[in-house]
């Protein structure tokens, strides 16, 4: 059965960069983007269930399936960004200036729930970004249900936390994820539902609740932070990019963690949503030197 709503945003909307943060790779099971709008597979309190977005002048159109179809419809404007308030924020410089003039559909979105965006963050701890594709789609696929409703081919809902805690240590070690990741996810899934309620605390209160799991540090609260509350100054703290980008963006040089952060200080309480803005401008910091190599743990 097909759920179906419409709703009109009184704000500009571009809805492929709102959602841009949720997809992990070209070929994530659980987000697909075609001619028939954004989709979206996710676990609700109600159950499993499915999300397909299209927009239109002035509106979208949101379906949806499964259990958890009507707690999807229901979250579609904070999704969306509907809760976003950038009141206060003072694009000081002209990148970041530009960014917001030209992008005026950007907005942080928040899925109101911890789960599926907490387990895609610890798989990308200290991995290059192509191993972390790789666990979350071997993950989705052996560990996660088949999509309710007429889905595109190949989509999965991420594992539940049960599922994650019956996941055997050769089926770990298969799908690429070492022994530190694996234990810090097997931890949040021992507490998964508590953790729900960082998304209500939100703020430096919610990152702190989430960073009571061994494993979970500044880095993960953060990344969680940013897409299940749309939290704007919750920095990605020891990110192997992003210091380097927003040093470049900003000053022409390259920064680290403390120089990002002295940086960002001037703009708080909104100092994630600069890095938002340089990223969504297409900004590339130079390169030099070989990427960082991808670890095969299958093999260790």
């Amino acid at each position: 059965m097909t759920s179906t709503r419409a709703w009109c945003p009184d704000y500009p909307l571009d809805l492929a960069q709102v959602l841009r943060p949720l997809r992990r790779g070209s070929d994530d099971p659980v987000f697909r983007q075609d001619a028939a709008g954004v989709w979206l597979a996710a676990n609700t309190a109600a159950g499993p269930g499915t999300l397909q977005l299209t927009g239109r002048t002035g509106e979208v159109r949101a379906s949806a399936w499964g259990p958890g179809a009507d707690a999807l419809l229901d979250g579609v404007p904070a999704l969306l960004g509907a809760e976003d308030d950038d009141t206060g924020f003072e694009p000081l410089h002209p990148l970041v200036a530009q960014a917001r003039r030209g992008l005026p559909g950007i907005r942080l979105g928040a899925t109101g729930r911890v789960w599926d965006v907490l387990l895609a963050a610890v798989l990308e701890q200290k991995v290059t970004g192509r191993e972390a594709r790789q666990s979350w789609r071997e993950l989705a696929r052996r560990f996660g249900e088949p999509a309710p409703g007429p889905v595109p081919a190949g989509m999965f809902v991420p594992p539940t936390p049960t599922a994650v805690l019956g996941i055997p240590d050769w089926e770990w070690h298969r799908a690429g994820v070492d022994s530190a990741r694996r234990r810090a996810i097997i931890a949040a899934a021992q507490v998964a539902g508590r953790l729900e309620n960082a998304a209500v605390l939100r703020g430096v209160a919610g990152r702190l609740l989430l960073r009571k799991v061994p494993g979970i540090g500044v880095w993960t609260a953060a990344e969680v932070a940013q897409r299940a509350w749309g939290d704007p100054d919750a920095v990605s703290v020891g990110d192997f990019h992003i210091p380097a980008i927003v040093g470049y963006a900003l000053t022409g040089r390259k920064t680290d963690d403390r120089g990002m952060l002295e940086l960002l200080a001037p703009y708080a309480p909104h100092r994630q949503r600069v890095v938002r803005y340089i990223e969504a401008s297409g900004f590339a910091k130079p390169r030099f030197g070989p990427r960082l190599s991808a670890k095969d743990y299958r093999r260790m």
